[in-house]
């Protein structure tokens, strides 16, 4: 019995040696924080990697304070005008004071939970269900207010809050298919006369725009027209101009003699008393040479009778 009883012994030492190993040494992995309670009481916070405790005396516990989601379960809520709705929603929550969230609540996790689910109630209920399905960034906002003014004593942030869904009854959903439909008509009905107007507003300014275009070119053409006459009466001036000149200028220079002139004088009032015109204006230079002519006539006439006589 004696080495039986010896190995019994030894078995046990190194048990109890592997034991008190365990509970000296303690890894802490990233991302999590050991909270350390010394004969039940708090004693210290541990960071990440390896600590050595007092065996048997103290103990760890492993508390997360990473950034956590949970999506709660769906619950039905009652809206400010008696709606029953299906809400659920996820929390993204973190511990940042783990002495607190271990020895101000009991389960934080739980604690969270059921936090959410009274919040998530109060808020839907001061809420339309018009404003609910409308207003979620609102709501997200409000739930997050309400609950970190409990969570802050727990050492618990709550990060933000999202809806995830907002499911009315079906009555509501077939009455709001409704009126969306009718929603949709009208903004077409809208869209339609809108688009009616504004084709005959388009129509009107480019019968408009053609309007001013036909008067500019009418007016266009009725300045180039003058502009023409304009340059024709000038061309036609100057034509007689140079025309006289070439005449004054082919009379001087033959050198005419006073005769001479009488004789073209004649002649052009010849050509005058041919015309059609009842009344002919004679020159007051041209009247002498009339009476002369008019007294040579009647000279040239009278010559034959006195002949005859003799």
């Amino acid at each position: 019995m004696g080495p039986v009883i010896a190995l019994s012994v030894f078995v046990l030492i190194v048990i109890l040696a592997i034991v008190t190993l365990v509970r000296t040494v303690v890894v802490i992995q990233q991302g999590t924080i050991g909270v350390v309670k010394r004969l039940g009481e708090y004693h210290s916070v541990r960071p990440a990697g390896i600590t050595f405790l007092i065996p048997y005396l103290d103990v760890i516990v492993l508390v997360d304070v990473r950034e956590t989601p949970r999506t709660g379960d769906r619950q039905d809520v009652i809206t400010k005008d008696n709606v029953s709705v299906a809400v659920n929603a996820t929390i993204f929550s973190q511990v940042v004071d783990p002495q607190k969230a271990l020895f101000e609540v009991s389960n934080y996790f739980v604690a969270v939970d059921q936090l959410s689910r009274t919040t998530l109630r109060a808020v839907f209920g001061s809420l339309s269900l018009d404003d609910a399905l409308s207003q979620r960034e609102q709501i997200n906002a409000q739930l997050q207010v309400q609950m970190e003014s409990v969570t802050d004593k727990w050492g618990i942030r709550i990060n933000r809050i999202e809806i995830v869904d907002i499911l009315p009854p079906q009555p509501i959903l077939n009455a709001m298919a409704l009126q969306k439909t009718a929603d949709q008509e009208k903004r077409a009905s809208i869209l339609q006369s809108e688009g009616a107007q504004q084709s005959a507003i388009n129509v009107a300014e480019g019968q408009k725009q053609a309007v001013i275009k036909s008067a500019e070119g009418e007016r266009q053409s009725q300045i180039l027209r003058a502009e023409g006459q304009r340059q024709a009466a000038i061309l036609e001036a100057e034509g007689r101009g140079q025309a006289i000149a070439t005449v004054y200028q082919a009379i001087h220079a033959g050198n005419p003699d006073a005769p001479l002139l009488a004789i073209l004088q004649l002649e052009t009032l010849s050509k005058f008393a041919q015309s059609d015109n009842a009344t002919v204006l004679v020159p007051y230079e041209s009247a002498a040479l009339l009476g002369a002519a008019q007294a040579l006539r009647s000279m040239i006439a009278a010559a034959p009778s006195a002949d005859t006589g003799k």
